[in-house]
């Protein structure tokens, strides 16, 4: 089971440097009160952490799928190379 961030765009991007609107497109968001779900990693808190103004964060213990299990096969073990 791993944490799951659930992050909701407050406030517009006008005026906003281009370093937070990309921020903000990176994170999925599109809109004012557009939210998405990701999975809480590092990265996505640093990303939430410099745009904390912008947004709202609800986190939540749940399971959260890795990101295309690209690199799993479906029982869940890691595909071999070659």
């Amino acid at each position: 089971m791993s944490t799951v961030i659930k992050i909701t765009q407050r406030r517009g991007l006008s005026h906003k440097p281009e370093a937070q609107r990309l921020i903000i497109k990176g994170l999925g968001l599109r809109r004012i009160g557009h939210t998405v779900t990701l999975r809480d990693t590092p990265a996505v808190r640093g990303m939430v952490e410099a745009v904390q103004h912008l947004v709202e964060v609800e986190v939540t213990k749940g399971t959260a799928p890795l990101f295309g299990m690209r690199h799993k096969n479906p029982d869940g073990s890691l595909k071999k190379k070659g």
